[in-house]
């Protein structure tokens, strides 16, 4: 069946999920649905303590068994060490066919590819995959699907019950022995819990793991003791040096800065910029530089940003120290130097849900003025992939691309015409992530294209000297200068489903053939 943005959606898969087809963002605005709610233990007198030993005794009191739904928050990124012990442990009971609920996967959770491969994993519903897992499950080595969302619909997923958490482990830079977690005060600081606050309200079972256990009362609790049924306390739970590494790095690269100048004189030429605009910047190279280059501009015009969004970067809250922002709302931060902002009274915590939950009474990202996102591949329909790499394999994650996409009245998408040989604007993307709807402008070192449903900003970029073109003009010069790729040759097997914020499917993505994963594959 073809859904909204032209993609064909196997019936079998439709069946097998119970979803429907991709139908455009607003196809379930206002509808009435009840929340979904976990199981709850009456504590009348626990003793003051839920203190457990290790994390194989309270696998046994949570009753751990073959079948379940386990869940983890990625706030440490590529420091994370929580996924791999948890899964150690369930491995050496012997417990198979677990789903993992992750915010996101990483290359710090390579070392659970052999328990996919041998079956104690078979399900895995998150924002993506990168690393050996997105090999092995485009490699078909995962036995069921791998379902990826953004940060938005994993939220309405578990409220609504489609996804029920069995238990969730949350790794706590700090935790007292009743349960009071937060994201700072320990050596494992990653400055908020926001992604594991929906796993703590509808998770059966929620396990604190923490390397620094406080005295009662952890208060402000970032998670309440009331949602907690166990602390584990371990050696360590993540590497904050680790939270700031690949795309959230500051780039010096001349074409993503030239790009980044593009974007800010866009940016300001637009009727949304003005006093109390609000804003918020993905973690690539070019997007990171384009928050510096447009403090300069608002401290050379005067105007001052009510609020900024993230993931948060150093830029970002240079704004709120700089006194160029009223507050920052935060969902996750990207490198130390936003952990350590937290601190800040203006820098407030918001959880996923209210970041990006589409099925709410309202969220963040409705709110948002400005998005400035990145992107693999763009189509001429301004389609984008943010998932899947030109090779086939799962390399990415949705996170919050969709959701602030949608929410936000400019849509901005900055990448480079073509990376290597591959280009990033094609007259087809690999795998839809982000419908063509959503994207208002895409920005490239080679000119900028602005998606013809806007007339509006055409219009009010009428006099601005900047290399504008439309978006088949990008195309055939990205095809110029790389050549028009062969299109991936997939297998029939579904691996994966490319789930809307809504919950119906937006794209499929299928095996790739065996000889993609030779050494030489890049």
């Amino acid at each position: 069946m073809l859904n909204a943005v032209g993609r064909e959606i196997p019936e079998e898969i439709l069946r097998m999920t119970g979803k429907e087809v991709f139908q455009g963002n607003g196809h379930y605005d206002g509808i009435v649905y009840r929340k979904h709610g976990p199981k709850t233990t009456c504590v009348i007198n626990s003793g003051g303590s839920k203190l457990k030993k290790t994390i194989q005794e309270v696998l046994v009191e949570c009753g751990i068994r073959d079948g379940m739904t386990v869940s983890f928050h990625h706030h440490f990124r590529d420091g994370d060490y929580i996924v791999n012990m948890v899964m150690e442990e369930i491995h050496a009971m012997g417990i198979k066919n677990i789903t993992i609920c992750a915010s996101s996967l990483g290359k710090a959770h390579d070392p659970i590819v052999p328990y996919i491969e041998d079956g104690t994993i078979t399900g895995i519903y998150s924002s993506g995959v990168r690393g050996k897992i997105g090999e092995a499950v485009s490699g078909g080595k995962l036995k069921g699907l791998a379902v990826m969302c953004s940060h938005g619909g994993r939220v309405r997923a578990i409220e609504t019950g489609e996804v029920q958490i069995d238990i969730a482990f949350i790794g706590a830079p700090t935790c007292d022995e009743y349960g009071n977690c937060r994201g700072i005060g320990g050596r494992s600081n990653c400055g908020v819990l926001s992604y594991a606050m929906a796993d703590a309200g509808y998770a059966d079972r929620v396990v604190a793991i923490t390397d620094c256990l406080v005295p009662f009362p952890n208060f402000p609790a970032h998670i309440s003791m009331t949602q907690v049924d166990y602390v584990v306390e371990v050696e360590a739970i993540g590497d904050p040096a680790k939270i700031a590494t690949g795309a959230a790095k500051p780039t010096t690269d001349q074409r993503k800065l030239l790009m980044a100048e593009y974007c800010t004189k866009f940016v300001v030429n637009t009727p949304y910029f003005k006093d109390g605009f609000s804003y918020q910047t993905g973690v690539g190279g070019a997007s990171i530089a384009s928050t510096v280059f447009l403090a300069r501009e608002m401290k050379k015009r005067n105007i001052r940003m009510r609020f900024g969004v993230g993931g948060l970067t150093k830029p970002m809250c240079d704004l709120l120290i700089n006194g160029q922002t009223d507050c920052l709302l935060d969902t996750q931060d990207f490198d130390l130097a936003a952990v350590e902002s937290v601190k800040d009274l203006h820098h407030f915590r918001i959880s996923a849900g209210e970041y990006a939950n589409p099925f709410n009474k309202g969220a963040v990202v409705n709110k948002l003025d400005f998005v400035i996102l990145a992107a693999l591949e763009v189509d001429v329909h301004f389609n984008c992939n943010v998932v899947v790499g030109s090779d086939g394999v799962i390399a990415g994650a949705q996170g919050g691309h969709p959701d602030t996409a949608a929410g936000a009245k400019c849509a901005i998408v900055v990448t480079p015409l073509s990376q290597g040989r591959i280009p990033a604007v094609c007259t087809e993307v690999t795998t839809v992530t982000t419908p063509g709807e959503s994207i208002d402008v895409v920005i490239t070192d080679y000119g900028i294209a602005i998606n013809p449903a806007r007339p509006d900003l055409i219009q009010a970029m009428k006099n601005v000297d900047l290399p504008f073109r439309s978006i088949e003009e990008l195309r055939d010069i990205a095809y110029a200068i790389t050549g028009r790729p062969e299109k991936v040759q997939f297998m029939d097997r579904v691996v994966g489903i490319i789930e809307s914020r809504d919950g119906t499917i937006m794209d499929v993505v299928r095996q790739v053939k065996p000889f993609m994963f030779s050494e030489e594959r890049v």
